[in-house]
């Protein structure tokens, strides 16, 4: 099999030229300036992992995930959020800069003091509080609702070696304060403020207390790069994803890319196996090859195997 020059897009001759994109592969196709829905995205666990899911759904418990990269653990927090109708996934992405408050509040001072200052200067009243203040994807998460929704927290070992410890109090209180609100004279005890996401809608916050009705489906995601404290670990119910084997990575990518794609990719199973080791290769980098490979192109010439099937670790 070799590749067309149609499925050349770009060629590095520097002669301009119009081209007509073709359709992205299903994981990377996103939602357009209406938010329309994208098609959800084929998500396969096996029995034990869901029962294993389950069980922390009913102890509302925070769900922890480990595994090498991959093997679907973000994933996991969107097929839950899809299967049992709860939303959109709320993501809180954690990076060595992340405090506990980003995640539950933001509060614009500056803002407010500025907006204050203009509408003293034509005579107006001043600005509502609540239009400087916005809830975080934990802050949304805890909102009181009848249904709960999930909350992301995606790879919290790369945080501050405190921030699992900041959250135990408000993982085992299903609550937290905003200071700047429960400040506020009596006859502003309830301030209206906006949530977190796409579906942002304003709710009420009264004395500046935010409490939960239902315990959010906490999912938290962890590559394994530190350990938790252990009274962090005691909170969570621990999920390990395993590294799929040959029959479930021919079913990922059937439910991806439909049987057909099985047809005329054994030999890019076999070297992806082959060269799979523990962390060092993706599932999603399978589905790439098998992609491409679907569209016409030889992965087995000019290297392009060893661009789509590379290491994930060490240096580039």
């Amino acid at each position: 099999m070799t590749h067309s020059d149609g499925w050349r897009l770009f060629r590095g001759d520097r002669l301009a030229r119009q081209v007509t994109f073709p359709e992205a592969p299903p994981w990377r196709q996103f939602t357009d300036a209406s938010n329309a829905p994208t098609r959800q995205r084929p998500y396969l666990i096996g029995r034990t992992e869901a029962d294993v899911v389950s069980a922390a759904l009913h102890l509302r418990r925070p769900l922890l995930v480990t595994g090498h990269p991959g093997t679907g653990k973000s994933s996991l927090a969107h097929a839950i959020a899809h299967e049992l109708s709860l939303g959109p996934v709320l993501q809180w992405p954690v990076n060595s800069r992340s405090v506990l408050k980003d995640a539950l509040y933001g509060y614009d001072a500056i803002g407010r003091l500025r907006e204050t200052h203009l509408r003293k200067e034509q005579g107006d009243a001043e600005p509502d509080i609540g239009t400087f203040v916005r809830l975080g994807p934990l802050g949304t998460a805890l909102v009181p609702r009848d249904q709960p929704r999930v909350l992301l927290v995606d790879e919290l070992d790369k945080g501050d070696v405190d921030l699992p410890n900041d959250l135990l109090t408000v993982f085992e209180e299903g609550e937290f304060e905003i200071p700047e609100l429960s400040r506020l004279p009596e006859t502003q005890s309830e301030v209206s403020v906006l949530t977190h996401g796409s579906d942002a809608e304003r709710v009420t916050v009264r004395r500046g207390l935010v409490r939960c009705r239902e315990f959010p489906a906490v999912v938290i995601t962890s590559n394994g790069e530190r350990d938790f404290p252990p009274a962090f670990m005691r909170r969570c119910v621990r999920l390990d994803l395993p590294d799929p084997d040959e029959e479930r990575l021919r079913d990922i990518v059937a439910a991806h890319l439909g049987e057909e794609a099985l047809h005329g990719v054994e030999d890019l199973l076999h070297a992806f196996l082959n060269r799979r080791a523990p962390g060092e290769l993706a599932t999603d980098q399978l589905l790439n090859a098998v992609f491409l490979r679907k569209g016409g192109l030889d992965l087995d010439a000019d290297g392009l195997l060893d661009a789509v099937l590379h290491r994930l670790g060490g240096a580039v």
